[in-house]
């Protein structure tokens, strides 16, 4: 058996990671309560900014936690195809379950299906990249470790989903995304405990590329992805402010004519 190593880098990826989870999962609430509180074409966009905000966020968060992981005895590559796959099927479960959320007529019924769909998403997301795998040997799992992420991953995603139905505060919300950032680290190095490797010594070269070759410029791009949309999100008015622009815009009608005096009674 090859030793296992998550942190080859320190805290360095573990804290990192666990920012990328924080900050995908607080961008992702605060677009679909926005998207909750618009209609038409406006909630469907918020909810489409929502569902690549936390599929970036928990794909960035795995493989910059896999930058810091290490076997002793063999290299390790990616498969790049897989790896974007990957990132893909996050991307798109997560979207299903966040607009199961926003379309539901039934918010208890689109709440479980919701939050069943997003974990499963996030655990097919993180077994899909630990599969891109390369490396001399063979990678082996421990079932029961391997369940108790899938369970962590769907609690997690429903506790998701049901903050962004029944909060709307800003500082509610931050809270919510360091709980479900928590979660979702979590969930990963539950996730990495049920894996073992066993070494077959190789001369031979690895296919796929290294992380710091693929996933480490992935990664940066996606984070910047990011950092810019929060920012686009929090200079963007929200519906309130702006109906209240809209009424403060609406011109005085100043011709209308005064209601004649009423007579005293004499």
């Amino acid at each position: 058996m090859g030793h296992l190593d998550h942190a080859t880098l320190g805290w360095l990826t573990p804290v990192l990671s666990y920012v990328m989870a924080c900050i995908g999962a607080a961008l992702g609430l605060r677009c679909t309560v926005r998207g909750l509180a618009a209609c038409g074409p406006s909630r469907r966009n918020w909810l489409l900014t929502a569902a690549s905000a936390i599929g970036t966020g928990i794909w960035t968060m795995h493989f910059v936690a896999m930058l810091g992981f290490g076997v002793s005895g063999t290299d390790i590559r990616y498969n790049v195809p897989l790896t974007v796959l990957s990132l893909l099927v996050a991307v798109i479960v997560v979207g299903a379950g966040v607009f199961a959320v926003g379309y539901g007529r039934d918010r208890s019924r689109a709440l479980v299906l919701g939050g069943l769909t997003t974990g499963l998403g996030v655990a097919s997301m993180h077994y899909l990249g630990m599969a891109a795998l390369r490396l001399h040997g063979e990678v082996r799992y421990d079932p029961l470790l391997v369940g108790v992420s899938v369970v962590i991953a769907v609690v997690a995603a429903t506790a998701a989903l049901w903050a962004a139905l029944n909060i709307s505060s800003p500082i509610a919300v931050a809270v919510a995304s360091l709980v479900m950032g928590g979660a979702v680290s979590s969930m990963h190095y539950t996730g990495m405990m049920a894996v073992g490797v066993h070494v077959t010594p190789s001369g031979e070269a690895l296919p796929g590329a290294t992380a710091m070759q693929f996933i480490f410029p992935l990664a940066v791009g996606l984070g910047s992805y990011l950092f810019l949309t929060s920012a686009f999100v929090a200079l963007s008015p929200t519906a309130g402010e702006r109906e209240a622009s809209a009424s403060a815009q609406r011109p005085v009608d100043n011709d209308r004519p005064l209601a004649p005096p009423t007579s005293a009674v004499p």
